[in-house]
């Protein structure tokens, strides 16, 4: 059929318009705010990483390595976990027992202060202080004598696995989390090849007490080698605190060096020394693998996890009696 040249314009013209406004509807752009929305979710999982090396994927990479420059908006949202914050460090179950029963002897060390008492001050801070100079003159000597510094870990591994352990191992904890400990005592054994455990009362540095260890001092304690565990949240008799309470105390403790440092407390020190049977079973149902006491001792079994005997280390002590302690406890 002919088709008269002034129709066949008129079609081409309208073909060419509906084309163009098709056109133009495929390139509208995104309601408002959801490129955002999708930005603001895959940040939380990955950190932000340079246009050129972002690999095309169906689901972004939570791994990418960290950049200043800003993230290309992805086509869709991740199914990776957020971090949190700060980043937690893995934890390994409790070892496994082999079921072997083991003795060891090894002197868990017990200090308080590392520092001069101040003048005028009582018997019990006067015994609770070993003065720096002799605090060094003791670290010297355990060089000297052949003993290694280890962990609670450590000892914990032998004790239920049989891990091998130094020829004469030596356990140094500091209880109460006391400022001085950062100051003087880090210092000190980080000169001499020593690490320290340090039992920290975590509702204390919550409040920023004075004379005690702030946050960012424990970090970077734990950062240089040294080990933070918990000492309870407010140092109370645990033997006379409700069920509420008592968990709250071995719990909360746990759980704020957690939240502060990255990692839960494995490791627990009785406050001044007390528990009972309720303390035991707190402890274990609270994920705790081992606690030590103030009962004097330096042999620990297998069946004794939660009741590690310890050395008590006096402000009075001279070398001499840091020596005869030490031969007294471990039959040398």
């Amino acid at each position: 059929m002919h088709i008269p040249a002034r129709v066949h314009h008129l079609w081409v013209t309208l073909g060419i318009a509906a084309a163009t406004a098709l056109l133009a509807a495929c390139a509208l752009p995104l309601p408002a705010g959801v490129g955002q929305q999708i930005t603001e979710r895959a940040t939380v999982a990955a950190p932000p990483q340079p246009s050129a090396t972002l690999a095309p994927s169906a689901t972004p990479s939570a791994t990418a390595t960290a950049s200043p420059l800003p993230s290309p908006t992805p086509t869709q949202p991740p199914t990776a976990t957020p971090v949190p914050t700060p980043t937690a460090t893995p934890t390994p179950l409790m070892p496994t027992p082999d079921g072997q029963a083991r003795t060891a002897t090894v002197p868990i060390l017990m200090y308080h202060y590392v520092s001069d008492p101040p003048a005028g001050a009582d018997a019990v801070r006067r015994d609770l202080s070993v003065s720096p100079q002799r605090f060094e003159e003791q670290l010297a000597y355990l060089r000297d004598a052949g003993y290694t510094g280890i962990t609670l870990a450590d000892l914990l591994l032998y004790l239920t696995t049989g891990r091998p352990l130094p020829a004469k191992p030596v356990v140094l904890t500091f209880d109460d989390g006391y400022a001085d400990n950062y100051a003087n005592a880090v210092p000190l054994l980080q000169r001499y090849g020593f690490t320290g455990t340090f039992f920290i009362i975590t509702g204390f540095l919550d409040q920023g007490a004075e004379g005690y260890l702030t946050w960012e001092q424990a970090a970077q304690m734990q950062a240089e080698g040294m080990d933070i565990q918990a000492h309870s949240m407010t140092h109370p008799d645990l033997r006379l605190v409700g069920a509420e309470r008592l968990q709250q105390e071995v719990q909360g403790a746990s759980g704020a060096i957690e939240a502060h440092l990255g990692r839960p407390a494995r490791f627990f020190c009785y406050p001044s020394g007390r528990y009972d049977a309720r303390t035991l079973d707190a402890l274990r149902n609270a994920g705790y693998w081992a606690a030590v006491t103030t009962a004097g001792g330096a042999v620990h079994a297998t069946g004794g996890l939660l009741q590690l005997a310890r050395v008590r280390i006096h402000g009075s002590n001279d070398l001499g009696e840091f020596k005869g302690l030490i031969a007294y406890y471990t039959g040398g």
